[in-house]
This record gives structure tokens, C-alpha cells and sequence, in this order.
């Protein structure tokens, strides 16, 4: 009894102290270092989501990066076209992306492994021509900008909430990690239960979970529709932050870095998720970029590469990887557990 109690209340408070921390984090920070990690919340939504998917029911996904697309013009259109407040359409994109996905995985249902990764990774290439296709919609390849001049203006003066004086980047980051907060408690309790049991189940063997009356359609589709949900919250928060969406503001790209994130975060761990956050997002916006003083400082085997040249970021990118897996080959998650063990027997 006190060991069940101690597995469920350690995380617990953890995880209280970690959103505490989350939520006092704009007061030591500048106002573009709170724009960063209000990114960070945006990915770690969309991470939580294809975490269920892949980490917990085993189904592959490289089309996450779509589903986004369809939270963020959701919110785009019913902006500009019906005049509905940026915060409202957020669960209404959140349902159009849940639908979506849900109605993509019932034809998946007849693939697995490989093949499901090609068929979702098709939707993911097909979604910017589609985009530009419906232009009458979408915007086509010049996109749609949520906020006009006047809009605009108005969106980057301070605001006031419960008494404090917010500017659009606190904002948007009290916005983006309160959502995020509110998703991995959702998550952590889906999980716990008897569908995040039969989601494992799934994932494990579907021939067992066939055996103990486990429907494999009811639950691969309910976990795709869970999946695409969480990205769709995602997107919509994305167009939000960006004030713009046009076909590359969801590029391909964007799929494979969150299937990235997800295997550094840790398969089927939800706090793996915080750290393949981070990771993704750094990696892109700062490191990546900024791979001059960074390189010679912690690897010197790439210390003499040409910082200057188009291709230099994606290399350091790819390094990093590559040396995360051989020492960290379970992702974050993998390490917090090594580590947690290693408490527990002292």
C-alpha cells in the first residue's frame, strides 16, 4: 500500500512543483526567453498527443505535423471569416482536428508498422498542396494573418489578467503552458485507466488484447482521434504565437521533428515529453543556428566545421541525435528512471 502510494504520489508532487515553477517562470526571465518556452509548450501539447498514439498504442505516425495544420486553420479561418475571439477557437480546433483524425484511422486500421508510417507520412506531403488547392479557404500560398494592422496593434498591448499586466509574449506563454498543464494532467489520467491499459495492450500484443476482449478498432481509433486532438490544440496555439499561417508554417519537417522529440522525450513516458519539448525546439531556434559557439565547447570532433555553410545546422542537428541515442537510447525518460531507481535503493 505505501509503495502504490509512493509511486502515485511522488510524480504527483513532482509534477506540482514543476508547474509552479512553470508558472512563476516569466517573472526571471525576458520577455522573448517566455515567447520560447511558450513554443515549448506548444510542442510538448502536440507531444503528449503523438506520444498516446505511438509511444502507447504502438502506431507509428509521420503526419502529425497535418493535424497541426488543420487546429491552425481552423483557428485562422474562423477568425478572419466569423470573427470568433483567438481563444475560443481552441477547442473548436482541437474537435475539427479530433474528428479528422479519428476518421483517418478507420482505414488505417488495416495498417500497421511500416506501411501506417508511409500512409501517414503521404498525408503529411499531401497536406500543403491541398492547402493551396482550397484557396478560397486556405489562402492558398499566401496564407492568412490573423491579426490586421489595427489587429495587430491592439493584440501587443499589455493585457490584464486576474490583476497583472501581462505583454503579448507573457500572455501567450501563460496561455500556452496553462493548456499544456490542464493536457498532460488529461493525458496522465487517460492513461492510468482502463483505455490507457488497453492502449498498452495493444501495443504489446494484439493478439493478447484480442484475447481478453480488448476491440483493436474501438481503441487504435479512439487513440488516433486523442492523438489528432492534442495536435490540433497545438496548431491552433501555433497560428496564435506566429499571428500567420500559409502552407510552410506546417511543413514536413514539422512531423518528423515531433516523431524526433517523442523518441528523445521517451516512448510511452509523459514526462519524457517536457525534455523532447525542449529539445526540438532548441535544437532548431538556437543551437542548431548558433552552432559556432556551441560546437567547440562540448564536441570538438566537430569543431572544425564550417559553421557558415547552409548545411552546418542540420549536421550539428543530426550529430546531437545520433550521439542521444547511443547514450540515452530509452530518451530522457530512460535516465529519470535510471536515476529514480538508483534513489530508491540508497
Amino acid at each position: 500500500m505505501k509503495d502504490g502510494l509512493r509511486r502515485i504520489g511522488v510524480p504527483v508532487a513532482a509534477f506540482v512543483v514543476l508547474a509552479a515553477f512553470a508558472l512563476v517562470l516569466p517573472a526571471f526571465v525576458s520577455d522573448f526567453r517566455a515567447q520560447q518556452f511558450a513554443y515549448v509548450s506548444i510542442y510538448l501539447i502536440a507531444l503528449l498527443g503523438l506520444n498516446v498514439l505511438t509511444g502507447y498504442t504502438g502506431q507509428i505516425s509521420l503526419g502529425h505535423g497535418a493535424f497541426m495544420a488543420i487546429g491552425g486553420y481552423t483557428t485562422a479561418i474562423l477568425m478572419i471569416d466569423h470573427g470568433v475571439k483567438d481563444v475560443w477557437t481552441i477547442p473548436i480546433a482541437g474537435l475539427v482536428a479530433g474528428a479528422a483524425g479519428f476518421l483517418f484511422g478507420i482505414p488505417a486500421l488495416r495498417l500497421s508498422g511500416l506501411y501506417l508510417a508511409l500512409a501517414t507520412f503521404a498525408v503529411a506531403v499531401a497536406t500543403p498542396g491541398l492547402i493551396k488547392r482550397f484557396d478560397e479557404f486556405t489562402g492558398g500560398g499566401q496564407g492568412i494573418n490573423l491579426f490586421g494592422t489595427e489587429e495587430l496593434t491592439a493584440s501587443l498591448e499589455p493585457v490584464t489578467v486576474l490583476g497583472q499586466e501581462l505583454n503579448f509574449n507573457n500572455w501567450l506563454y501563460y496561455l500556452s503552458t496553462s493548456i499544456a498543464i490542464v493536457l498532460y494532467v488529461v493525458a496522465w489520467l487517460l492513461l492510468r485507466g482502463r483505455t490507457g491499459r488497453a492502449f498498452r495492450s495493444v501495443r504489446d500484443s494484439e493478439t493478447a488484447a484480442v484475447s481478453f476482449g480488448i476491440s483493436l478498432a474501438r481503441y487504435k481509433t479512439l487513440a488516433f482521434g486523442v492523438s489528432a486532438a492534442y495536435a490540433g490544440v497545438a496548431g491552433s496555439l501555433f497560428a496564435i504565437a506566429t499571428t500567420f499561417v500559409n502552407p510552410d508554417t506546417f511543413p514536413i519537417a514539422l512531423s518528423i521533428f515531433l516523431l524526433v522529440g517523442v523518441v528523445v522525450g521517451g516512448l510511452g513516458s509523459l514526462v519524457g515529453m517536457i525534455a523532447g519539448a525542449v529539445f526540438i525546439h532548441f535544437m532548431q531556434t538556437q543551437w542548431a543556428q548558433d552552432a559556432e559557439n556551441v560546437i567547440p565547447d562540448w564536441l570538438p570532433v566537430l569543431g572544425k566545421l564550417d559553421t557558415d555553410s547552409p548545411g552546418a545546422p542540420a549536421v550539428v542537428f543530426g550529430a546531437v541525435l545520433i550521439l542521444l541515442m547511443f547514450v540515452l537510447p530509452d530518451g530522457f525518460a530512460g535516465l529519470l528512471h535510471r536515476a529514480w531507481r538508483a534513489l530508491r535503493r540508497t
